[in-house]
């Protein structure tokens, strides 16, 4: 049976092509022997609407829609940079967009998939932001904007959440123990994939009458990439040359 893949944390962008060109080796070499590839936000670093265009994002879109056409199914997730991210470029790449806290069947282990910021409650200032941008008006009024007005407030958002963090201790940007288990009890689910804390690792989670498992994928850099891999023997985290 063939493997079931997830990336998350690439965050795209003009500035950093050999992450880029990562991406496109893997779409090419290693995801095609899977039959299902899911990405799990931050996909983009920033992202300001669908009708944004550039050679970037095309080639991109691209290289999915390669991997769709082969038969494959393809599925992305918001993440914290991305959280703009539409049908309209999912179906572009012949894929689907699924809502945050899917459920999924890993060969017979109730899998439960999100971006992971959710999980970091103990960054209150952080849950107040992402309650907002999260908001469907808050989104339309941006997404109502020229695409230059968005633009300029993508780069303040990146530039204010990379002085705030520089003053933040590392333990309140990483996942919140009771949420996460809070998160799978709610979803009855026995495993967790998450990125977003940049923290690759698996996690053994006591839920008191069962054991559960978090899977956590790491961010993607020039020379090093992560994915997750899921067959009939487990999960797997996996670490490659970009």
């Amino acid at each position: 049976m063939q493997d079931i893949l997830f990336i998350s944390d690439l965050h795209l962008d003009e500035e950093q092509p050999t992450i880029t060109a990562a991406l496109l080796a893997f779409l090419e070499r290693e995801a095609p022997r899977a039959h299902t590839l899911y990405v799990l936000g931050d996909l983009f670093e920033s992202w300001v609407g669908d009708d944004h265009d550039t050679p970037l994002i095309a080639q991109v879109a691209a290289a999915f829609r390669r991997f769709s056409d082969a038969g494959r199914a393809l599925y992305f997730m918001h993440g914290n940079r991305d959280f703009l991210l539409g049908e309209g470029f999912a179906a572009r790449c012949g894929g689907t967009l699924l809502a945050e806290n899917t459920l999924v069947d890993l060969h017979g282990t109730r899998t439960l998939l999100l971006h992971g910021d959710s999980l970091c409650t103990d960054d209150h200032e952080y849950q107040k932001f992402r309650a907002m941008v999260r908001s469907a008006a808050w989104q339309q009024g941006v997404l109502g904007q020229p695409l230059a007005a968005r633009q300029a407030l993508a780069a303040k958002i990146r530039g204010e959440s990379k002085m705030r963090n520089a003053n933040k201790a590392e333990n309140i940007m990483d996942v919140n123990d009771a949420a996460v288990k809070d998160a799978l009890r709610t979803h009855q689910a026995d495993a967790m994939i998450h990125g977003h804390t940049h923290r690759p690792a698996v996690h053994a989670v006591d839920l008191g009458d069962r054991r559960a498992a978090r899977y956590v994928l790491g961010d993607w850099h020039p020379h090093k990439a992560w994915c997750i891999r899921a067959n009939a023997h487990g999960l797997h985290l996996e670490s490659f040359s970009g």
